[in-house]
């Protein structure tokens, strides 16, 4: 007789993500203004997230093979502290702060935008960073420059929920950059934006055994798409861009089908946090050194 758990089971982790995605827009609809307006709640919003997703691994795990230890755990933590203040503070003084002052200088205003509900203009955000981050994610594919920032994260051997940041801090800085600054949302509209490229990010790395509709999997990118992203032939890797939305592959043509449960570059060699600091220059520094024997 069949166990009625495991149809539970099934079900729940079936329409987990889109009920996840529901929830988000609804809570930062009806969140009061002043704690959608908070950045504490976006920070533990998003760790919060991040926890939930990465406990669901050890619920329904996917593959053996990329299940925690404590080595990549501790990695990954570093990258997330690593994300959430150095990379951010240089977003938020850099890119974000030259935006605005080119915005007041040219006297851009799009005033109109904010009088849109917040689940609608975060729909609005989060399609015009995927638009910006499917053709900056292609080119690091197809520019030798670009490949160096973005191979470290191409280096990692196993997908869980905290993958998501795992790279060159240049290239977290290159991810994190958007246009979005350039236009007039509100506050809880971008918070809630965030929140769900959090999580759509994170499933999309995650080692859990989700099983979304097909509506879903059309227009978002699942931990199928990103697994075959991560493929280890390189020329395999030349797909599926898209962090979050699945459906710009679809339309401009770099969609596959499929899923692999092997990930990694160079031979699946595991770099080390200094190697992956390293990375972008150490042709330079392999080139300098190999007259020498010493190669890194």
């Amino acid at each position: 007789m069949a166990n009625p758990l495991t149809g539970v089971k099934d079900a729940v982790f079936r329409w987990f993500e889109p009920a996840s995605i529901a929830f988000i827009l609804i809570v930062w609809s009806l969140l009061p203004p002043d704690l959608a307006s908070n950045p504490m709640t976006i920070f533990w919003a998003g760790i919060a997230t991040k926890a939930v997703i990465l406990a669901l691994e050890f619920v329904h795990e996917r593959h053996a093979g990329w299940r925690l230890n404590r080595r990549e755990l501790l990695t990954d933590l570093f990258y997330v502290v690593l994300a959430y203040t150095v990379v951010q503070y240089a977003n938020d003084h850099v890119t974000d702060a030259g935006l605005l002052a080119l915005k007041q200088s040219l006297g851009i205003a799009t005033p109109g935008l904010m009088n849109l509900p917040v689940a609608v203009q975060a729909l609005l955000i989060v399609f015009i960073i995927e638009l910006g981050q499917y053709w900056l994610h292609r080119g690091m594919h197809n520019w030798r420059p670009l490949w160096l920032l973005h191979a470290p994260h191409h280096h990692i051997t196993q997908l869980n929920a905290l993958k998501g940041v795992v790279g060159n801090p240049l290239e977290l800085f290159l991810v994190f950059a958007s246009v979005v600054a350039l236009f007039d949302f509100s506050l809880p509209a971008l918070f809630c934006a965030g929140h769900l490229l959090t999580a759509i990010t994170c499933f999309a790395h995650a080692n859990v055994r989700f099983n979304p509709p097909a509506w879903y999997a059309h227009i978002f990118t699942t931990i199928a798409h990103h697994s075959l992203h991560h493929s280890v032939a390189y020329e395999d890797t030349r797909c599926n861009y898209a962090n979050a939305l699945i459906l710009l592959d679809r339309l401009f043509g770099t969609f596959r089908t499929g899923e692999t449960d092997t990930v990694g570059q160079d031979g699946r060699r595991r770099l080390s946090i200094r190697e992956q600091m390293l990375f972008p220059v150490l042709p330079e520094i392999n080139g300098a050194r190999s007259s020498a024997g010493q190669i890194i």
